[in-house]
């Protein structure tokens, strides 16, 4: 096999003249930084939770009659999965990312990490291309997940798009009836003015209240708040320029029936 042939083998993932599983390369899935999420994506969906067959997504796990209880959403190139998949073997979890490419790298970036591992490691984790503003509940039953991430969302900096921000009075109403009582939402991002409007919207929703870094490192989620701060791509990139990061988590309380 020619230079050429063995470099386009490798350029999309598959494998390596060892034989072994090579990572994709970010490089070969060119897209767009932002999607207009209340664009026609054409995408499928399925009509309810119980429609969705997780054997699919997790077909080599323990548990993989469970449905997920970590949901990344805009989940980007996976990193945050990648950081947390080994860290919580028997917790499945889904990122959710509206971006065909984007979605298709991280898709491709599992298979090789599944394939590489020796430890049955990432069987845990999983991608879906989905449209989080219109569909989350199609996926998530009600109180089924334990931790929701929003981390370095779009920040839509022109007024006029504030309303595709993923964090906004309705779509919290949402984010409430999927996640469980005790459930946590992260929100991490270098965009100050970001950083505040997610957190006033949060801080007002009655179902929500702030929950202190300090409060969930003692309850031993130390390990998800390192991989919030530095496990994503877009974290690392904040971190070599020297930004900022500012974070914000709250907890979803039990009201009654709510």
């Amino acid at each position: 096999m020619g230079k050429r042939k063995r470099r386009q083998k490798a350029e999309g993932g598959g494998e390596a003249e060892t034989g072994k599983p090579v990572l994709p390369q970010k490089r070969h899935y060119r897209q767009r930084a932002h999607a207009n999420p209340f664009s026609d994506h054409v995408l499928g969906y399925p009509a309810r939770p119980e429609d969705v067959d997780w054997a699919e997504h997790f077909p080599n796990h323990s548990s993989n009659a469970k449905a997920p209880e970590f949901a990344d959403v805009g989940c980007g190139f996976g990193g945050l999965l990648v950081a947390l998949a080994p860290l919580f073997p028997e917790s499945l979890m889904l990122g959710l990312e509206i971006r065909v490419q984007v979605s298709q790298y991280v898709r491709d970036r599992i298979a090789a990490l599944r394939a590489s591992a020796t430890d049955g490691s990432f069987q845990n984790i999983s991608v879906t291309r989905a449209n989080c503003m219109k569909f989350l509940p199609n996926y998530f039953a009600k109180h089924s997940l334990s931790s929701i991430f929003f981390l370095f969302p779009d920040p839509h900096f022109k007024l006029r798009k504030h309303k595709a921000r993923i964090v906004s009075p309705t779509l919290l109403a949402e984010y409430a009836y999927v996640l469980r009582p005790g459930g946590v939402v992260y929100t991490i991002t270098d965009v100050e003015d970001l950083h505040l409007w997610m957190k006033s919207h949060l801080e007002a929703f009655p179902l929500f209240e702030i929950v202190e870094e300090t409060t969930l490192r003692a309850e031993g989620k130390g390990v998800i708040l390192d991989a919030v701060y530095n496990g994503t791509e877009e974290g690392k990139k904040v971190e070599r320029n020297g930004g900022s990061k500012y974070l914000a988590c709250f907890r979803r309380i039990h009201v009654g029936r709510g």
